[in-house]
């Protein structure tokens, strides 16, 4: 594990191989791009919020001001080594069209999201109400969230868009690994990360 990150982002960093060009989607502060600069990786950021873009210039991060619902348009096809979306997934308009974008311009895409199936989130609807758990804090009312999946969800669309899932962790509360995401993954995990890559030639 790569030491000062937040644990999901080391376990990304540790995915991504050193002098790799790597495109982050809502990059936040900046901090993996950081991070992974350390490590000779050349990258830009998108982030669409103020104060993040002032965090990453502060950090000397490469960051464009845009929203990624409207695309990666301006970005060739193979541009990337890895696209990077870290739980943004959810405050997609459509996720499965961002996914593909991310797999057009970049040779894998790593994506995390929180997994609405674990068993914190259903004990609250089976109450009849909104989850608010770790992975979960905001409220029905003031969320970024629209496109909520559980693990089981995202894996039917891996298949069905023919996506292949290089690489899979599952992570409890406090973004550590543990045997019961193997046990029961889409129970237990309340956040999962996988590595995609584009489907095989026909």
């Amino acid at each position: 594990m790569n030491h000062g990150l937040r644990p999901d982002l080391a376990l990304i960093a540790d995915w991504i191989r050193p002098g790799s060009r790597v495109l982050d989607l809502g990059c936040g502060d900046g901090a993996l791009l950081a991070h992974l600069a350390s490590h000779n990786a050349r990258g830009y950021g998108l982030e669409i919020d103020p104060d993040n873009i002032a965090r990453c210039l502060r950090r000397g991060v490469n960051v464009i001001e845009a929203d990624v619902d409207d695309g990666l348009r301006e970005f060739a096809d193979g541009s990337f080594d890895y696209v990077v979306m870290n739980q943004a997934l959810q405050a997609m308009q459509r996720p499965d069209r961002v996914v593909a974008e991310m797999l057009r311009v970049g040779r894998t895409a790593i994506v995390t999201f929180p997994n609405f199936g674990h068993w914190r989130v259903r004990l609250a609807l089976s109450n009849g109400r909104m989850p608010v758990t770790p992975a979960l804090p905001e409220t029905w009312f003031n969320t970024p969230n629209i496109h909520l999946c559980t693990v089981a969800d995202f894996e039917d669309l891996c298949q069905a868009q023919k996506w292949r899932v290089l690489k899979r962790s599952l992570l409890d509360h406090q973004l550590r690994d543990g045997p019961l995401m193997k046990l029961a993954p889409n129970f237990f995990a309340e956040a999962a990360l996988y590595m995609l890559g584009s489907p095989p030639p026909a």
